[in-house]
C-alpha cells in the first residue's frame, strides 16, 4: 500500500516538474559541491579534514637520487633533523588541519596557534609553516565564492519561469498550458551561468596546477623524509562542480535557441 502512495505521489509530481526545474536541481548540487570544496580543512568536523587541496607528511623512504643532485648526501642530514616525527598536514581553502600523532586531526584557519599545539621534535622541517605560506600566497578561494554568487542569482531567475498551470478554452474545456519563459530573463541567467562557469574553471584549474607543483617540490626538498599528495577530493568536487555548471549552461543556450526557433515558426505559420 506504502508503494502504491508513492507511486501514485511520484507520477504526480512528474507532470509537474519542467525542464528549468531540471537546472536548478544540477545548479543545487554545483553549488553544494563546491561549498564543501570551499569548507575543506575549515573545522575537525568528519569528513571536513579529508578535503584538502594538499597534504604533507613525514615519512621516511628510500630517497631519489639524480645527477643534477650537487649534494646526495643532505638526505641523510634530513633524516637525522626529521628524526622520528609523523605529523600530517592538510591545506585547505580557508583551514589548515593536523594530526601530530596519528591521532585525530586539529584544524584552524591560524597557523601559528596550531604551531603551539606540537613540539619541536613533532614537526622539525616547520611543514606548518610551509603549509600557512601556501595557504595564504598561492590559494585563492574568491573566484570560486563569485560564482556560487552567480549560480544562485541564476537559480532565483530559474525559479521565476512559468510552469504549468489551466486554462479555459474558447469552447469551455480546461487544458494544460505552460508559457514560454521571458527571453531577458533567460538570457542574464545564461550570461550569470556561463561567466560562474569560467570562474570555478579558472580557479579549479589554477587550484590543480598550484597544489601539483608545491606537492612536487615539498617532496624533493624533503627527499627522503618528506611526502607530499594532492586531495582527490578537492579535485572532484571541483571538477565535479564545473561540469554540472556547463551543463546547466548548454542547457539554457538549447533552451533559449529552441524557444526562438519555436516562436519564428509560430509567427511564419
Amino acid at each position: 500500500m506504502a508503494n502504491m502512495r508513492f507511486a501514485v505521489g511520484l507520477g504526480r509530481f512528474i507532470p509537474l516538474l519542467g525542464y528549468h526545474h531540471v537546472l536548478m536541481i544540477l545548479i543545487a548540487i554545483a553549488i553544494i559541491l563546491l561549498s564543501l570544496l570551499l569548507a575543506g580543512c575549515s573545522s575537525s568536523s568528519p569528513l571536513i579534514p579529508g578535503i584538502f587541496l594538499i597534504s604533507m607528511y613525514y615519512r621516511s623512504y628510500p630517497p631519489t637520487f639524480d645527477p643534477a643532485q650537487v649534494d646526495p648526501g643532505v638526505t641523510t642530514a634530513v633524516a637525522n633533523i626529521v628524526g622520528q616525527a609523523q605529523l600530517e598536514v592538510r591545506v585547505g581553502y580557508f583551514g589548515i588541519c593536523i594530526n601530530p600523532d596519528g591521532g585525530a586531526f586539529l584544524c584552524s584557519n591560524n597557523a601559528s596557534s596550531l604551531a603551539t599545539q606540537v613540539s619541536v621534535d613533532q614537526d622539525p622541517l616547520n611543514l606548518i609553516w610551509v603549509a600557512s605560506t601556501f595557504k595564504d600566497s598561492i590559494v585563492f578561494p574568491y573566484l570560486i565564492i563569485v560564482a556560487i554568487i552567480l549560480a544562485f542569482i541564476c537559480f532565483i531567475l530559474l525559479a521565476t519561469f512559468p510552469g504549468w498551470h489551466e486554462e479555459t478554452d474558447d469552447q469551455g474545456s480546461e487544458r494544460d498550458v505552460k508559457p514560454f519563459p521571458s527571453r531577458p530573463v533567460s538570457q542574464v541567467a545564461l550570461a550569470l551561468i556561463f561567466i560562474a562557469s569560467v570562474f570555478v574553471l579558472v580557479s579549479v584549474l589554477w587550484q590543480h596546477t598550484a597544489s601539483v607543483a608545491a606537492s612536487t617540490i615539498a617532496q624533493d626538498l624533503g627527499n627522503g623524509s618528506v611526502r607530499s599528495g594532492v586531495g582527490t577530493s578537492a579535485m572532484i568536487l571541483g571538477w565535479f562542480g564545473f561540469a554540472l555548471l556547463i551543463i546547466v549552461t548548454i542547457g539554457l543556450l538549447i533552451m533559449i535557441l529552441s524557444i526562438s526557433i519555436l516562436a519564428q515558426l509560430t509567427d511564419d505559420g
